[in-house]
């Protein structure tokens, strides 16, 4: 259970347990500030236009597209070989 709770998905995105707190805590900080950005932005349409996009997009990038990034040697092996993923 402990396993499962703790160390199952850091371990599933390459990361370790503090690692992946971190990061997590980062991404949670960052989306909590821009959430309260959207609500000031709701009352005053003048202000934060573009903040919640913005980190819409940024988080994006780290999460996904740096993912991406960090596991391209096996696409890079992949390509050089010929392989297609299920062979791998």
């Amino acid at each position: 259970m402990f396993d499962k709770l703790f160390l199952e998905h850091p371990r599933a995105v390459d990361e370790g347990y503090f690692e992946h707190f971190c990061v997590a805590a980062g991404f949670g900080s960052r989306m909590f500030v821009a959430s309260l950005a959207c609500l000031v932005h709701a009352a005053i349409p003048g202000l934060f236009v573009r903040t919640g996009s913005t980190a819409i997009r940024q988080l994006h990038e780290r999460m996904v597209t740096n993912r991406r990034r960090k596991a391209a040697p096996a696409s890079d092996m992949q390509d050089l070989y010929g392989l297609s993923g299920d062979a791998i």
